[in-house]
C-alpha cells in the first residue's frame, strides 16, 4: 500500500508545479494510471507537514475546516457506539441476542470494541487513503448478523465468517477487481447512487426523529403521530434542522457543528425543565437512543474482552459448506456494494472524484475498507465499513485525510468517555443528516432523464435505497434493470461485460432466500 500511496501522490506533486494561477491542475486518475485535469484548482502547498502530508491546500481546505469536518463525522456517527451494542449485546441473555448455543454478547464490551475498531480503521482509512471518509460498524451487517446469523451458528462462529468476508474483500481490492467493477458502472448510474444515498440518509434522519412513523394500517409511513407532529424530541429536530439549514444557506463556517451543539444543548434544557425521559411503549414522545442528560462517571476503563473472540471455520461445520457459503456470499454482496456507493456519493460530495467517478488512492482505499471488515470481525464488532454519515462532515468542507484522523481520534477516546457520546440526542444527528441528503441531491443533475433507459435505472436506483433502507438493493436494481434495459434497446455491445457479470450476481443475491433453501434441501 505504500507504493499505491507515492504513485497517487505523484499527481498531485505535479500540480505543485503548475503555479497559483493554474486553474485545473493535473492528477493521476488512479483507475486508468492516465493523467487528467481535475475539477476544481490546486494552488500550491504550504510548508507544513500537515498541509503536505494531506494535501490541504491543494483540495481548496485548511487544517481549522478539516478539524471541523472531523468532528462533525464523529458527532453523527457517534450514535454507533450506543446502537451497534443494543443491536448485538445485552447486560443479560434475557435482554440480548442469544445464539444458536445461547451465548450472548456484553453491551459494555461491544460499546468498547466498536468506539476501539472505528477509531483505528478511521484513523487508518485518513492515512492511507487521504479521504474524509469515517468507518464503523456497519449497520445492515450488525443486523443481519443477530437476527439470521445467529440463529444458525454461535456468535464466535458468525463472526468468523465476517473475517471471511472482510479477506475477500480485501482480495478484490488487492487483485483490482473492485476498481475494475468500479469502472464498468456508468457515470449516470454512479450519480444515481449518490443521489440515492442523500434521499435514503435524509429518510433515516426523518424515521429517527420521529418525524415520519410507520401506520399500523394504511400508507407505510405517515407525518408524526396521525399526521401530527406531538413530540417534543420531534419538535427539537425540526428546529436543528432550520437552525443548520439557515447557517448553511448562509455559509457560515462551522454552520452543521455549531448547529450540531446549539441543538444539543436546547435539547438538554428542554430535558432538564420538562424530564421528557427515553422513548419505550409507556413513553413513546421520549428521546431516541440517548437521552440529553450527562449523568455518572465521565470517564471509564473499556472492557476489551471481545478481541480475538471469533471462529473462522466452525460455521462451515457446524451448518455444512454450502449454507456457510450463502451466509458468506449474503456478506461479501452487502459489504462490497455499500461500500463502493457511499465511497462513490461521498467522493463527489467532497469534490475529489474524477469526471469517470474515480477517485485519488481508490485502490487503497478499497483495501482498507476490506481491511476493515477482517479486524470488525476480529474484535466482534461486526464488519466496519464506510458511514454515509461521513457526508457531514464533508458537507462542513473536510477535504482529506486529516478529517478522518480527528474522527478516528475521538472514537478512541470516545471507550473511555463514553457518557459524553450519548449526550448527543438521535434527534439532533438526525437533523444533520436530513440537510447532508439534501446537498448530495444535487448530483442529479448529471442524469439524463430525456433518455428513458438511463431515467429508469437512475430513479429506481434512487427510490429503492429509501424504500428498502439498503444501499446495496438500490445499486443492485440499478445495475439489472441498467442491463436489461439497455440490452433490450439495442445497446447491448454499450454495456461492460463486467456489468452483466455483477447483474447476475445480483440476481442471485435477491434470490438467495430461495437459492438457500433449494440448497439446504
Amino acid at each position: 500500500m505504500a507504493d499505491m500511496t507515492i504513485l497517487d501522490n505523484t499527481a498531485e506533486q505535479q500540480a505543485a508545479l503548475q503555479g497559483a494561477g493554474q486553474t485545473a491542475a493535473l492528477e493521476k486518475n488512479p483507475a486508468t494510471g492516465k493523467t487528467q485535469r481535475g475539477s476544481s484548482p490546486r494552488p500550491p502547498a504550504s510548508n507544513s507537514f500537515l498541509d503536505r502530508f494531506f494535501h490541504i491546500t491543494r483540495r481548496g481546505s485548511t487544517v481549522a475546516r478539516e478539524v471541523r469536518g472531523g468532528l462533525v463525522t464523529f458527532f453523527t456517527m457517534a450514535y454507533i457506539v450506543i446502537l451497534n451494542p443494543l443491536i448485538l449485546g445485552g447486560f443479560s441473555a434475557d435482554n440480548a441476542p442469544t445464539d444458536v448455543a445461547g451465548g450472548w454478547l456484553s453491551a459494555a464490551q461491544v460499546g468498547a470494541v466498536t468506539g476501539l475498531t472505528a477509531g483505528v480503521m478511521t484513523i487508518a482509512f485518513g492515512l492511507i487513503a487521504n479521504l474524509p471518509f469515517g468507518l464503523a460498524a456497519g449497520l445492515g451487517i450488525n443486523s443481519f448478523l443477530a437476527v439470521a446469523v445467529i440463529q444458525e451458528v454461535t456468535w464466535a462462529e458468525a463472526m468468523g465468517l465476517v473475517v471471511i468476508n472482510g479477506i475477500l474483500i480485501v482480495l478484490f481490492g488487492v487483485t483490482g477487481a473492485r476498481t475494475a467493477i468500479f469502472r464498468a458502472v456508468p457515470k449516470e448510474l454512479k450519480a444515481a447512487i449518490t443521489v440515492g444515498i442523500g434521499l435514503f440518509i435524509a429518510f433515516i434522519g426523518f424515521v429517527d426523529s420521529g418525524f415520519v412513523k410507520a401506520t399500523a394500517g394504511g400508507p407505510p409511513v405517515q407525518l408524526g403521530d396521525n399526521g401530527s407532529i406531538t413530540s417534543i424530541p420531534t419538535m427539537v429536530f425540526i428546529v436543528g434542522l432550520l437552525v443548520m439549514g439557515i447557517l448553511v444557506a448562509r455559509k457560515v463556517q462551522g454552520g452543521l457543528l455549531i448547529g450540531i451543539v446549539a441543538t444539543t444543548v436546547l435539547a438538554a434544557v428542554v430535558e432538564a425543565v420538562l424530564h421528557i425521559g427515553p422513548a419505550s411503549e409507556t413513553n413513546p414522545g421520549g428521546w431516541h437512543l440517548n437521552t440529553p442528560v450527562l449523568s455518572g462517571h465521565l470517564v471509564s476503563a473499556p472492557d476489551l474482552g471481545l478481541v480475538g473472540q471469533f471462529d473462522l471455520f466452525g460455521a462451515f461445520g457446524r451448518i455444512g459448506g454450502l449454507a456457510a457459503t450463502m451466509l458468506v456470499f449474503t456478506l461479501v454482496f452487502t459489504n462490497f456494494f455499500d461500500a463502493m456507493g457511499t465511497m462513490t456519493g461521498l467522493a463527489k460530495s467532497a469534490g475529489v472524484a474524477h469526471k469517470d467517478g474515480t477517485f485519488p488512492r481508490l485502490k487503497s482505499a478499497f483495501i482498507v475498507e476490506g481491511v476493515g471488515a477482517v479486524v470488525g470481525g476480529a474484535t466482534s464488532g461486526s464488519s466496519n465499513t464506510v458511514y454515509i454519515d461521513s457526508a457531514a462532515g464533508i458537507g462542513e468542507g473536510a477535504r482529506t485525510g486529516l478529517a478522518s484522523v480527528v474522527t478516528g481520534a475521538l472514537f478512541l477516546g470516545s471507550m473511555f468517555l463514553t457518557p459524553l457520546t450519548s449526550v448527543v440526542p438521535l434527534e439532533v444527528a438526525a437533523a444533520a443528516l436530513v440537510v447532508v441528503g439534501a446537498m448530495m441531491m444535487a448530483q442529479i443533475r448529471e442524469i439524463k432523464f430525456t433518455k428513458f433507459a438511463v431515467a429508469l435505472p437512475a430513479f429506481l436506483t434512487i427510490v429503492t435505497m429509501p424504500l428498502s433502507y439498503s444501499i446495496a438493493n438500490g445499486i443492485g436494481v440499478g445495475f439489472v434493470s441498467w442491463a436489461v434495459i439497455g440490452a433490450a434497446s439495442g445497446k447491448a455491445k454499450k454495456i461492460h461485460p463486467l456489468m452483466w457479470v455483477v447483474t447476475v450476481g445480483f440476481v442471485v443475491y435477491f434470490a438467495r432466500g430461495p437459492v438457500s433453501a433449494l440448497l439446504g434441501a
